[in-house]
């Protein structure tokens, strides 16, 4: 599904406050596999998100600590919630250090092979948010 199909409703959903508190709505309308959501959570060459966060990962060394632990992120988000801060967490946060996983406008520094493209797929933002909600202790 193209982001730009998607750009009108961000707009609308990430200008009102009310964006933070609810999140945003499914990007492909249907359900992530958690595994594969593990899998780009946990691997260093695709979601990198083991640079900044630590989670329950016991086989995976070297987390890191300069973001919120992912153990529990379950329990304390919902789902939309979720979703939005992977999809764009500057909407949150202007001075996070978390990337826009489906943002393409606005960047900056943006190598010649990325211009235009986002880091994850509509599909694998909805399995990394339906991992995220399996991690509930």
């Amino acid at each position: 599904m193209p982001l730009a199909r998607w750009a009108p409703v961000l707009a609308l959903l990430l200008a009102g406050g009310a964006a933070a508190e609810e999140g945003i709505p499914s990007l492909t309308g249907q359900p992530g596999d958690a595994a594969r959501g593990r899998a780009i959570v946990a691997t260093r060459q695709r979601g990198l998100c083991l640079l900044c966060h630590a989670g329950p990962f016991p086989e995976e060394r070297f987390q890191g600590d300069l973001a919120p632990s992912l153990a529990g992120v379950g329990t304390r988000l919902t789902e939309g919630q979720l979703r939005l801060r992977l999809v764009d967490g500057r909407r949150l946060n202007p001075e996070t250090i978390m990337p826009s996983y489906y943002r393409t406008e606005g960047l900056v520094r943006v190598g010649p092979a990325w211009q235009g493209r986002t880091v994850l797929s509509a599909g694998e933002i909805e399995d990394v948010v339906a991992f995220l909600l399996t991690l509930r202790d």
